[in-house]
């Protein structure tokens, strides 16, 4: 496990050895006792041997007795998606007044 939110990142292998989660980008949101990171990310089609289209996941760490240890995450499935997030949050956001 990592000790520091730069070392966190979102490779997998597989038991074979296999990488089958690439990660392409990530974005650190909040470092702390709690991290919260944004990856770019492709999944492995075993079918075909290529990595699939993009994909987003939002994960949540913990940082306890030193390391970080996942805790939650969602994942944004699809362009179409990740686009009507944004959308709906530039909607939300143009509403509130400034702080």
């Amino acid at each position: 496990m990592a000790e520091s939110v730069e070392e966190l990142n979102f490779d997998y292998t597989d038991e074979e050895g296999k990488l089958v989660r690439k990660q392409l980008d990530k974005e650190i949101l909040s470092k702390g006792a709690w991290a919260t990171i944004m990856y770019l990310y492709q999944d492995l089609d075993r079918k075909t041997n290529e990595f699939r289209v993009p994909k987003v996941s939002i994960v949540r760490y913990r940082k306890n007795d030193g390391v970080y240890r996942k805790q939650s995450s969602f994942n944004i499935s699809s362009k179409k998606q990740g686009q009507h997030i944004v959308e709906v949050l530039k909607k939300w956001y143009e509403k509130e007044p400034s702080a």
